[in-house]
């Protein structure tokens, strides 16, 4: 009887172009997908106040044009029962031009910058998360009231648009707090797997970032940073009290957001690779 099957399997990879290409082709180990969502987190950790201010003022005016997207759609398609299908397409505008222009959107640090502190549980490294979801969610929300005062006191859109985008609003703000919350559970899941797919996207981002916020809009799920957009719509209109706003819409909506992302991605995502840390810390 032959031994063939006994003897041992010849590496069929010799050169080392064929090795960097097989390594290529079977992407980034979830290992390695932490750690480099560690290395951007420790980077933001550490950037200065003014331009974490700067750029999350910048992300909460950019972010309007999934409002601005999912509208424009809506008020040009035919009413038909697959109509919002489509239109909310027009909602993952703003988060391409966020997350591709890298600015600091507050939903995608309850991923990055949380991971950090899990490898690091220290005083100094929560105090820095601390710091800058603080200026970003600020910022966020200051730059997306910014937008809202320019679009609703200026003739920059028409008044059917105008009407479009109240529409859209009152649905997003008023589905009260326990839904809020909860919906945005599924909302911050999914914007902390955009940020956990892109470093192995391969030159795929933009078609992960549609894909995930397409799922947001599709699946009526709430997301902080958009949603302030269409608060500060309203509340600028004087159509939602502040007290709504804050205790039946925004607060909730952050939990679930803070929530999703944090303690349920980010914490399964660190379970899987945790083993492999605890064997060799090196590594990590």
């Amino acid at each position: 009887m032959s031994n063939t099957h006994n003897a041992p399997r010849k590496d069929l990879v010799e050169k080392e172009s064929e090795r960097e290409a097989v390594e290529e082709a079977s992407g980034l180990s979830p290992r390695l997908i932490f750690e480099t969502i560690r290395q951007n987190g420790e980077e933001e950790l550490d950037r200065p106040t003014k331009a974490l201010f700067w750029s999350g003022i910048a992300a909460g005016v950019l972010i309007s044009f999934s409002v601005l997207g999912e509208a424009i759609l809506r008020a040009h398609l035919p009413e038909t029962s697959g109509r919002f299908l489509v239109e909310n397409l027009g909602y993952s505008l703003g988060f391409v031009l966020v997350i591709l222009g890298r600015m600091q959107l507050f939903t995608e640090n309850t991923i990055t910058t949380v991971v950090p502190a899990m490898i690091n549980p220290s005083v100094a490294c929560f105090t820095k998360t601390a710091r800058l979801w603080a200026i970003v969610l600020g910022s966020n929300v200051l730059g997306a009231f910014a937008i809202s005062a320019f679009l609703i006191h200026t003739p920059v859109l028409s008044p059917q648009l105008v009407a479009v985008i109240n529409d859209l609003s009152h649905h997003a703000t008023g589905m009260g707090a326990w839904v809020g919350f909860l919906r945005g559970i599924p909302a911050g899941i999914l914007i902390a797997a955009i940020v956990w797919m892109l470093p192995s996207a391969q030159n795929n981002e933009v078609l992960v970032i549609v894909i995930f916020t397409w799922m947001i809009a599709a699946g009526d799920f709430t997301h902080v940073v958009a949603g302030s957009v269409e608060m500060a719509v309203l509340m600028l209109q004087g159509q939602l009290p502040p007290g709504a706003a804050v205790f039946s819409f925004f607060l909730p909506v952050l939990a679930g957001n803070i929530i999703g992302g944090t303690a349920v991605f980010t914490m399964l995502a660190y379970a899987q690779i945790k083993p492999e840390i605890e064997e060799d810390p090196k590594r990590a």
